[in-house]
């Protein structure tokens, strides 16, 4: 008998609830707990559990850091006087004496705006070309032929820049096709990479045609995403093709167009180095010397590390600030952007 009856009265009897026995809220609550997919995971059971897919990033890391991230410590020999043979990091400290030379130098400006106009045009030319390209093959009924285009227009991005080079000499040669054409007709031969009117040209073509197939796939990826329920919709509402694209199609590969928009700003003054060096001679310098070029001739070539890192790092800070003032215009005013 218990001492104190009057409190055994009072306390409930211990019952077991067995799962099904629950409530049906309850049972929901802990359905939702052990099945949610945002329910939180540390990242070491992350880890644990998909290690063979973390690892596939060691190599892609170590590649950034290496090759990206620790050559930003040499950016010190900018207000350094780097001799070769002496510390990595500069000899004594110069400060902005490197920054005034080139900013005072009229041959860095000319560099500098053969640079803009080659970053505007290709921006200009180039990028809605793959927006175009990829329209026109989305409105093909023909699955053989577009498979055939988008091959056709998809191979010279698999060519190295050196064969590409090696083609646009052929072409534009003194004895070349274009000037055999020329002379068929009874003109007289051009000699087109001589001339420095014709090297930005040149150079805009054959960036194109390299580039504009590849550029293709995203936007036709895109495309595949758009719901076709939207099409049946602007067809009831009487619009044709051209409408339906301009409503319905563009719209759709929006967020793909700012995205790409965005990076190619953020390389704007990073127009192609390698095929830049490959077609340009100093007869062509007028109009085909860029930053990148000037560069390679100023540190490389004459072994002044200093100067060529300060105007590397002043290419460096345009190019971080248009992708940035790129990406807050876009968020703003369209509503989509990189971070």
């Amino acid at each position: 008998m218990s001492a104190h009856p009057g409190v055994a009265a009072l306390e409930p009897p211990i019952t077991e609830v067995t799962p099904g026995d629950e409530p049906p809220a309850t049972r929901r609550r802990r359905r939702k707990r052990t099945t949610d997919p945002r329910a939180k995971i540390t990242w070491r059971k992350a880890l644990r559990r998909d290690w063979q897919v973390y690892s596939l990033l060691v190599l892609p890391l170590v590649f950034l850091a290496v090759f990206r991230y620790l050559p930003m410590a040499g950016n010190v020999i900018a207000f350094r006087r780097f001799r070769p043979g002496g510390s990595i990091f500069g000899e004594e400290w110069v400060g902005l004496r490197y920054f005034e030379m080139f900013i005072n130098d009229a041959k860095f400006w000319q560099v500098f705006q053969n640079t803009v106009i080659l970053g505007g045009l290709s921006l200009l030319i180039i990028f809605p070309l793959p927006i175009i390209l990829a329209l026109l093959l989305n409105e093909l009924r023909s699955a053989k032929f577009k498979r055939v285009v988008q091959t056709i227009s998809y191979l010279p991005h698999f060519m190295s820049i050196v064969i590409v080079a090696g083609i646009v000499f052929q072409l534009f040669s003194m004895q070349g096709t274009v000037n055999q054409i020329v002379e068929a007709i009874g003109g007289d031969p051009v000699s087109f990479m001589q001339r420095p009117d014709w090297f930005r040209t040149i150079y805009i073509t054959s960036e194109a045609w390299q580039t504009v197939g590849w550029g293709t796939i995203l936007y036709l990826a895109a495309l595949t995403q758009i719901d076709n329920t939207l099409y049946e919709a602007a067809r009831i509402d009487g619009a044709n093709r051209w409408k339906q694209t301009w409503h319905v199609t563009l719209p759709g590969i929006r967020p793909t167009m700012i995205t790409l928009l965005i990076l190619n700003i953020g390389s704007f003054m990073a127009v192609g180095f390698e095929k830049v060096l490959l077609l340009y001679n100093p007869l062509t310098y007028p109009t085909a010397d860029v930053i990148s070029t000037y560069l390679y001739r100023i540190g490389i070539v004459s072994s002044n590390f200093s100067y060529a890192t300060a105007i590397g790092l002043f290419e460096s800070i345009i190019g971080l600030t248009l992708i940035l003032s790129a990406n807050a215009i876009s968020r703003r005013l369209v509503g989509t952007s990189l971070w």
